[in-house]
């Protein structure tokens, strides 16, 4: 008889946490999952899967536009923001329905409860009034999103979180960020037909992804019609006018708008669960330090995840979960590998990259190869639209082989996904020239592009 109440309790029941959980209790471990809000955590029920709801949303007022130049014509065409809002619900109640029913068919039992630890065998389950005890926990709480409370009035703007949940549609949106949430959003609200600023602090925005990438994703934003000021952060947010709100900025300038949106930058969820009763180490970000098996500093403790703020992504986290179980209830040690992860932005057009971004190559090899094209899919002839193509390849020039490939446009994230699987099998470019194109397509692009990219000087 085992001295522990379960074998494995899992603090989260997000992707990286269900995954894990449901391995571990098919390998013949008793499991406990505590979850506070809901199950499926934040890609599920307030992240990518909602986003790419809204995404879908947005994109359909410009297909109305294109058809146009097809032929099509429609009348009376408009727009409800509570049918999108209640349809998109109500998938997420059956995908939590799902997600619940996987744990307790692999055997796992489910507290609706915030979870604390007492000590490093010990959680209480707040909800319940009681203490459980576990032989291996794991912390999969994920992340939350940050905002700037130094600025006077942060609080009068909204998160992720929030804006999936919105009595109606603003006029007016500002949004604070640069990086892909706030892309994602400002592509969003403008193809739900809402007038869009976006302030971002940087000298330009996505900072983190190849350069032709941001430059090309700021030149589309700009043509969509939205507003983008860089160098420059909020100074301070007033509420006036009823509901409005005016937000000054560090240049000097205000802006006007019915709703603020905070996207910059997501923090692991740590506080208050009691990893500091346990000694649990944690870093400047306040994320659960790891080693490469997802241990904490603590020998039973684990964490995967957001929490770890390794590499914030769904798959990522499910993959860390997997890796955890089989080290950890398999007696199967495995790593999770990191290289040559796949990454989208759905911004409009949509962003698919995959490998080293240009300039990370350059500091990483000796010799470096660009490929690139950029021109107007043929989609976009018939319709007028002047949405462009960005498409890059990064190649070791001693190895031949292709390390990055970078694509903005119609179908990125899809065609990026099959391309991460050759580049990280380590093909070469000539096998990527060696490849019949498939015409016509926009991805045929990928295996046509012949002449070395040489810099203007």
């Amino acid at each position: 008889m085992t001295e522990f109440d379960y074998d494995l309790f899992t603090i989260g029941a997000g992707s990286g946490g269900v995954r894990a959980s449901r391995l571990a209790a098919n390998y013949g471990a008793k499991v406990g999952v505590a979850e506070e809000y809901r199950v499926g955590g934040t890609c599920v029920i307030r992240g990518c899967v909602p986003k790419k709801f809204l995404v879908y949303a947005s994109e359909f007022g410009r297909g109305f536009n294109d058809a146009k130049g097809y032929g099509w014509s429609a009348n009376g065409v408009s727009f409800n923001w509570n049918t999108l809002i209640e349809n998109k619900d109500n998938e997420i109640d059956r995908l939590n329905g799902i997600y619940i029913r996987n744990l307790k068919n692999a055997g796992a039992d489910i507290f609706q409860s915030r979870a604390t630890l007492k000590d490093e065998h010990t959680v209480h389950l707040e909800a319940e009034g009681r203490d459980v005890t576990a032989g291996k926990i794991l912390v999969a709480t994920g992340g939350a999103p940050w905002t700037d409370s130094s600025i006077p009035g942060h609080d009068l703007g909204v998160t992720s979180n929030d804006a999936f949940h919105l009595d109606k549609l603003p006029k007016h949106v500002v949004v604070a960020g640069g990086g892909y949430i706030a892309i994602e959003f400002a592509c969003i609200f403008k193809g739900l037909g809402c007038d869009v600023c976006l302030v971002y602090r940087g000298e330009d925005i996505l900072r983190y992804f190849d350069t032709d990438i941001s430059v090309q994703v700021h030149s589309e934003l700009k043509r969509q019609g939205i507003r983008v000021v860089t160098q420059t952060k909020f100074e301070k947010i007033e509420q006036f006018d009823g509901d409005n709100k005016r937000v000054h900025l560090t240049n000097g300038t205000h802006i006007d708008t019915n709703m603020v949106f905070w996207a910059v930058g997501r923090k692991p969820a740590t506080d208050g669960i009691g990893l500091e009763n346990v000694g649990v180490a944690l870093d400047q970000k306040g994320a659960v330090k790891v080693d490469e098996y997802s241990k904490s500093s603590v020998d039973n403790i684990y964490a995967v995840g957001d929490v770890t703020d390794r590499i914030a992504l769904t798959p990522v986290a499910i993959r860390e979960g997997a890796a955890f179980a089989e080290t950890c209830f398999n007696n199967n040690p495995t790593k999770m590998d990191y290289t040559f992860i796949p990454k989208a932005v759905f911004s409009q057009p949509p962003v698919g990259t995959v490998g080293y971004a240009e300039h990370e190559a350059r500091h990483e090899f000796k010799n470096i190869d660009i490929y690139k094209t950029n021109f107007r899919a043929m989609k976009n002839m018939l319709s007028g639209s002047e949405e462009r193509v960005l498409m890059k390849l990064v190649v070791d020039g001693d190895s031949d082989r292709v390390i990055g490939c970078h694509i903005v446009g119609d179908g990125a994230a899809e065609m990026i996904q099959c391309v991460a699987i050759a580049v990280k099998a380590g093909v070469t470019k000539q096998q990527f020239d060696e490849t019949v194109a498939l015409h016509p397509t926009i991805a045929e692009e990928l295996v046509t592009m012949r002449e070395k990219y040489t810099p203007r000087i």
